[in-house]
């Protein structure tokens, strides 16, 4: 009876759900809440790309849910746009879900009519709807679901609007009944090369206008599933089509589109025009100004430097450190350990010098905390606000100069939040050198959200003419590394095309939520590294492999960088997770073991350094062992030499900090 039950259960395999949709419309958003927390991530065979996959019921049905990577054609341009499209090709989904931006509405039907085309039956959710409704938009769904010929539901997924309605819908997807028509000529050799298909898991139809788009990311499917002969034929009639219709197919068959969807959007969508204020729009000008948007830039690091370095790292550190932490926990801790724990040794690793306790937490919650708390209270104002946009705007006529396009400022804005998961969103970039380059700028000169709150911090304890320095730092040796890397590194740059949202006041609810959700994860996913990481230099140092390596790295810490010994723990545990690095540093200048000069050099040195473990494992499985193991050899030599080199100019010309 068992056998029957499993020969039964193998006969019905689980019905597959594919998430489609546009990177940045909240796909992950609505995964997530269509299937809770159990999750898996695995690279799609033969990739580096990660796809995650859940299971959801509806009803009394199982269903698993796939998260695609975003994309903006069927016809891919990037390893993430060909993973998603050979997810529908390959899997046999019986379903799709596309996630579309509800105030980008001709981009996310430029989509929709793609997979129309795919013969699959789908659900279109439209998804931040609230965002849209701020900037005057209203789209009539049944109007656009009549013309579709599909289900589409409004969602606003931050607040887990409309998750409802939107498992009503996909319990009775169904196929779209809008086609789009071609002209006669291009329909008639999508016909021809349909005839000459085998059946797969979306429609001839689909495949042939891929095939007419001259997609060579098909051919490894063609091989695998037409005969040599046939795939001649089917050449021959692509080349035959192209004589006929005297242009690119691929580049009529996309203005087509482009027109259908604005035929489409223009019946749907109501849009009335919010007044900004006048005041807005000048500074919104301004801020993307190629002259004036330099001091407007200025001025907004000077204000970050205000709130993080002076209130965060003083005020804020300076309470949770010596009040709460010096007079309260600390010696509590002390008193109990050393009353109930008899071995000395579990003594010194919980309130020792490197003490879990004594340290860690120290460093981790009353120094770290407060001023990655304010920090992340920043980026998100400025996110919300909508000043990012432009600040990528303005930085791409400068990283114009080492060769970038202007989708790789994006992943390198990210790297200020996090440049582990920066890596992974260089996969949105079109070519392998300006993935290898941005991976490399990541590295190098991009200080992750932790560690660039402790370095602001200690910078606010110097001077203001110190955080330029370090600034300025940064920019010359990414430009220039970005540019030898430019000139190093083969392959074409690419056209950068972006957004600009309207300059707004922030909404205190969206601050609030982007930074309790980021604090959530700085208390989950750091502050074990930071536990992990006195750890390690408690074993260091109970074993004396401490002092050998302090012994070993004498003639760089101390000889070129003339700092004192110790500082080597801070670069040790900085390898573990760089705000660690960053926090010993912090540590040693509090007990005044650090000069300012010392300081300065410590922070651009410590900054430049090889990336956190985390970091580097995520270039190895992105970029390959070889090209990481480049990066970093490339970037720590990189660090010693312009470390010693600033300390030298600061030295031999005394400037005063």
């Amino acid at each position: 009876m068992n056998k029957i039950i499993s020969e039964k259960r193998q006969t019905h395999p689980i019905e597959k759900i594919v998430i489609v949709g546009n990177a940045n419309v909240g796909k992950s958003a609505i995964f997530g809440l269509l299937t809770g927390k159990y999750v898996t991530v695995s690279n799609y065979p033969g990739t580096t790309v990660e796809v995650t996959q859940g299971n959801m019921r509806l009803d009394s049905k199982r269903l698993l849910l796939i998260d695609t990577p975003g994309i903006n054609s069927l016809i891919p341009m990037s390893e993430d746009e060909k993973v998603t499209r050979d997810i529908l090709l390959k899997e046999s989904p019986v379903a799709i879900i596309q996630v579309g931006d509800a105030k980008n509405l001709k981009r996310t039907i430029l989509i929709t009519l793609q997979l129309i085309e795919t013969g699959l039956p789908f659900v279109l959710d439209l998804n931040m709807v609230d965002e849209a409704m701020d900037r005057g938009i209203t789209i009539n769904t049944q109007r656009l679901s009549e013309i579709l010929g599909i289900d589409v539901v409004k969602t606003i997924a931050s607040q887990k609007k409309g998750i409802g309605e939107l498992k009503e819908s996909i319990l009775k997807t169904r196929k779209p009944s809008l086609k789009v028509d071609y002209g006669p000529i291009i329909e008639e050799y999508i016909n021809k090369i349909s005839k000459l298909l085998p059946t797969a898991n979306i429609s001839k139809r689909s495949i042939s206008i891929m095939i007419l788009c001259e997609d060579n990311s098909l051919k490894e499917w063609l091989k695998a599933n037409v005969k040599t002969e046939t795939i001649s034929m089917i050449e021959f009639l692509v080349k035959e089509c192209k004589l006929k219709v005297g242009d690119s197919i691929h580049y009529l068959i996309s203005k087509i589109r482009m027109e259908k969807a604005e035929e489409i959007t223009k019946a749907v969508i109501t849009k009335v025009k919010r007044e900004q204020s006048q005041f807005l729009q000048e500074i919104g000008k301004i801020s993307m100004h190629p002259v004036f948007g330099i001091p407007f830039l200025l001025i907004v690091l000077f204000a970050l430097y205000q709130f993080v370095g002076v209130f965060g790292a003083g005020i804020l550190v300076d309470f949770f450190e010596e009040t709460i932490f010096g007079e309260y926990i600390n010696p509590t801790a002390t008193k109990i350990i050393k009353a109930i724990v008899p071995l000395e040794i579990i003594q010194e690793l919980l309130i020792g010098e490197y003490g879990l306790i004594t340290v860690a937490l120290t460093y981790s919650i009353a120094i770290i905390l407060p001023i990655t708390s304010t920090f992340f209270i920043a980026f998100a104002l400025l996110e919300d606000s909508g000043y990012l946009p432009r600040l990528a705007i303005l930085s791409n006529r400068l990283f114009n100069f080492i060769g970038l396009n202007g989708k790789a400022i994006l992943p390198l804005v990210l790297g200020l939040g996090c440049g582990t998961m920066a890596v992974m969103t260089a996969r949105i970039l079109e070519t392998k050198r300006d993935r290898i380059i941005t991976t490399f700028l990541l590295a190098l000169a991009i200080p992750c959200s932790a560690q660039l709150g402790v370095i602001l911090g200690m910078l606010g304890s110097i001077s203001f003419k110190a955080t330029l320095i370090w600034l300025f730092s940064l920019l010359l040796i990414a430009l220039l590394a970005g540019f030898l890397a430019s000139k190093l590194v083969s392959g074409n740059r690419t056209d950068f095309f972006l957004e600009i949202p309207p300059l707004r006041l922030p909404h205190l609810k969206n601050i609030l939520i982007k930074t309790v959700g980021r604090i959530e994860w700085y208390l989950k996913e750091a502050v074990p590294l930071f536990i992990l990481g006195t750890l390690i230099l408690f074993i260091l140092n109970k074993l004396e492999i401490l002092i050998i390596i302090e012994r070993l790295t004498s003639p760089i810490i101390v000889s070129m960088l003339e700092l004192p010994p110790k500082t080597t723990e801070a670069f040790i545990v900085g390898f573990l997770r760089r705000d660690y690095g960053a926090a010993g540093l912090y540590a040693m200048a509090e007990q005044g073991l650090l000069t300012p000069v010392q300081i300065l050099v410590g922070l651009v040195t410590i900054t430049l350094f090889v990336p956190c473990l985390a970091n580097f494992f995520m270039i190895i499985k992105e970029r390959g062992i070889k090209t990481a193991l480049w990066i970093v050899v490339i970037v720590f030599t990189t660090a010693i030499l312009y470390g010693s080199l600033l300390n030298w100019f600061l030295r031999y010309f005394e400037i005063n900090l």
